[in-house]
């Protein structure tokens, strides 16, 4: 990158601050429909178009029937409805997109009207709608109700321990579903046990599943390990289908292979996955998803995690990209499908650009608001970095907080995470000895419990991992063997977690659209409908969750303010007296400087915004008043706290008619009697960074105002910190302090201020 000490000549050095910025790490693509490139107008997109003669399909966007490759026949096939085609598709396309973001049209009416519409009538519609309005939509359009949350738990050495560990905490922190993969593929039975294990700490219900290569998936489900999968991979060109070995209609079985047996599924589609494949079509990827999409609905797969996935990245690459990964997840929602709408593969150095991509997706909901979040930290994520990691999940916990949006999560105390943590190995532990599978010394275990990444862990290594993978395989190890040794080695609530999720296998209850678990009941789409019709209606928090939603770390209140305040009480006890000497007058003599302290300072308060002791800042102020030949006066105000109206106050009672404001955060300004109250003369805004040097010039400069002078102003440096991100909330509330102790008609102090310091 370009230093600034090498900057290129006769260039604008402002290019030369843009190419320091992480965005600069982000390569873009030119749009080029004739090459796949293209996120809404492909240079082959079809026209939409659909004849039905005899209740078959004829013709579909431009494709007679005896032209259609497979994709086009499975959808002629089992997603259009011949019943509904013919007024779905006599509707506008503009009109279609008005009854999307209309309150007044239920969803059920657009959910029926989209079984009659071809995949290109859907992406036309669509694509018709500005980014708020896709938004809008897809808060109207989901299908369940009340929103929640998928997470990534993996490692970097496909560590159990640390897995169940990782699992646990997920749990706590609110994630309905959780998703492992590993470093090894022979690990994967290992992984699953152990994230099966620590998903069910803490919490009945959280729904798990392990990707793997997918006759492996099936098995390590058809063994109760895992409650769902959604690596059933769908694509939108013949070619790319044909290039992973499927059709639509093998995985319309392997759809229901999964549903037979209790285990709740969703197809994986997304958009550029047909361009990272080389088969594209010269065709856009919103109508390459349109068919993915509509096909997904035709195999009756229950949902549906889309919204770029792996192809994100180079979507995002592409004019419009991010509006068309957003347009995609309103087609899954649309044509009634679950929707984990991607939000998995990070697409962008910039973090602007990562927190603007959620955000749609949290105050729209989304069925689940990513298809993996990263709960582990960046390198331990095996999918790759998500948009979200274990990093910044506290950066998302406060967007919810920002905006008050149900993002699934919540905050976990310190002493409850080393609890689950150390609840999940000790139970992975007593199951991993109860069934012969190995047996994990205690600093083994303690590094696990403590570590924030496999980094900080002294545990297994991936081949040993794979000895304890091949055992749980060969020994056809299975859920009800866990259940058994939870039960036997005393971990009776993990145990009783697991067998109700076994249960739920049994009944069926999940395999609902848009199901998920919430205090051992089913929510989904059937008996929690997103209902929204306009404001006051749709998903709203209650007091208590919104309280959750709050309910973050670093929250100041006046009473935190105060006891924080009082840590520091004694120690300036020990440094400084103030002493109330009666009202104060006006002052005569001409080289006064007046001190207008508010009326906190120094009683209920006593440091400023950059930590220094009051006491210091005081002497500082009178230091620099007598070195340049002041005499420094001390009065406290009891009318007013505001910094302007200190000084103009003090400057009132001082002989010389120059006075300096000071409030006890540190906010200080110099006054002159005949100015108006914020005009002053010199002003220290930025407390936080102001020193105590700069306070001994600015006492300097009040002396030599004082004189008739005009020093050179002080003026404090500053780098454009953000300062009120971090220092507004402590200095409102210590304002707050300040202003209640203000009187109407307060009578001026004299102050009599001994350096305790200087006298020993």
């Amino acid at each position: 990158m370009t230093s600034h000490n090498t900057a290129t000549p006769n260039r604008w050095r402002r290019f030369d601050d843009w190419d320091e910025r992480p965005l600069r790490l982000d390569k873009f693509a030119a749009e080029d429909p004739e090459n796949g490139f293209s996120a809404f107008a492909g240079a082959n997109d079809p026209a939409p178009a659909l004849t039905i003669e005899d209740g078959a399909v004829t013709s579909m966007d431009g494709v007679s029937a005896a032209d259609f490759d497979m994709i086009d026949l499975f959808i002629a096939r089992h997603h259009l409805d011949p019943e509904i085609a013919e007024e779905a598709m006599a509707l506008p396309s503009e009109s279609v997109a008005r009854m999307l973001v209309d309150m007044h049209v239920p969803r059920e009416e657009l959910t029926w009207l989209a079984r009659g519409m071809t995949p290109a009538k859907l992406a036309e519609v669509v694509a018709q709608l500005s980014a708020v309005e896709l938004t809008f939509a897809y808060s109207k359009m989901r299908a369940r109700k009340t929103p929640g949350n998928q997470g990534h738990v993996t490692n970097a050495k496909d560590d159990p321990l640390q897995l169940a560990a990782d699992a646990a905490i997920a749990v706590a922190l609110g994630f309905d579903e959780i998703e492992t993969t590993m470093r090894v593929s022979r690990n994967s039975w290992s992984n699953a046990l152990a994230c099966c294990v620590g998903s069910a700490v803490g919490r009945a219900g959280t729904l798990f599943q392990c990707s793997s290569e997918e006759a492996e998936e099936l098995e390590i489900g058809m063994s109760g390990f895992t409650s769902y999968a959604e690596t059933v991979s769908v694509y939108g060109t013949e070619n790319a289908f044909i290039d992973g070995d499927d059709t639509p209609w093998s995985k319309a079985w392997l759809t229901s292979a999964y549903a037979s047996r209790g285990i709740k599924m969703r197809c994986t589609s997304g958009a550029a996955s047909e361009l990272l494949m080389g088969f594209h079509e010269a065709k856009s990827l919103l109508y390459l998803e349109a068919r993915c999409l509509c096909m997904q609905r035709a195999m009756g797969s229950q949902g549906t995690q889309n919204g770029g996935i792996d192809g994100a990245p180079l979507a995002t690459t592409m004019p419009g990209g991010v509006r068309e990964l957003l347009a995609e997840n309103l087609l899954a929602v649309w044509l009634d499908l679950e929707c984990a709408s991607g939000n998995d593969a990070r697409h962008s150095e910039s973090e602007i650009r990562v927190g603007a991509k959620i955000l749609p997706y949290l105050i729209a909901g989304s069925d689940l608001i990513c298809s993996g979040f990263g709960t582990i930290l960046k390198y331990d994520n095996s999918f790759n970095p998500s948009s979200f990691n274990g990093e910044e999940l506290e950066d998302f916990l406060v967007l919810q907080r920002d905006f008050e949006a149900d993002g699934g999560l919540k905050s976990i105390e310190e002493s409850e995470a080393l609890a689950v943590r150390r609840q999940a190995v000790s139970a992975l532990t007593a199951v991993f000895d109860e069934l012969g599978l190995s047996m994990p010394d205690p600093a083994m275990q303690q590094s696990v419990v403590v570590a924030s990444g496999s980094d900080d862990t002294d545990s297994y290594s991936p081949g040993e991992v794979t000895e304890i993978s091949e055992k749980i395989r060969t020994k056809l190890i299975t859920v009800v063997d866990v259940i058994n040794a939870l039960a036997k080695r005393g971990f009776k609530e993990e145990a009783d977690n697991l067998l109700f999720l076994v249960k739920l296998r049994v009944s069926g209850d999940y395999l609902q659209t848009s199901a998920v678990v919430r205090d051992l009941h089913i929510l989904s789409a059937i008996n929690d409908p997103n209902d929204y019709l306009g404001p006051g209606t749709g998903y709203r928090p209650s007091e208590e969750r919104r309280k959750e939603l709050a309910a973050i770390r670093e929250v100041l209140d006046r009473k935190e303010v105060l006891r924080a305040e009082a840590a520091y009480k004694a120690a300036e006890e020990g440094r400084i007296r103030y002493r109330t000497m009666g009202a104060a007058d006006p002052g005569a003599e001409p080289s006064e400087v007046v001190v207008g302290l508010s009326p906190g300072f120094g009683k209920d308060l006593f440091r400023t915004l950059a930590g220094h002791p009051l006491s210091a800042v005081v002497a500082a102020l009178r230091e620099g008043i007598e070195e340049a030949g002041g005499r420094a006066r001390f009065i406290r105000f009891n009318h007013t706290a505001d910094t302007s109206f200190l000084g103009l106050s003090a400057a009132g009672l001082a002989g010389s008619g120059v006075g300096i404001g000071l409030q006890s955060k540190g906010t200080a300004v110099i006054h002159h009697k005949d100015r108006l109250p914020h005009n002053n003369l010199e002003l220290f805004s930025n407390a936080p960074i102001t020193t105590l040097a700069h306070y001994r010039a600015f006492g300097c400069n009040a002396a030599a105002y004082a004189k008739g002078n005009l020093p050179e102003p002080v003026v404090v440096p500053t780098r454009g910190e953000a300062l009120g991100a971090r220092f507004h909330a402590r200095a409102a509330l210590i304002y707050a302090v300040e202003t209640a102790l203000t009187e109407d008609g307060g009578v001026p102090e004299e102050l009599e201020i001994t350096s305790l310091e200087a006298a020993k």
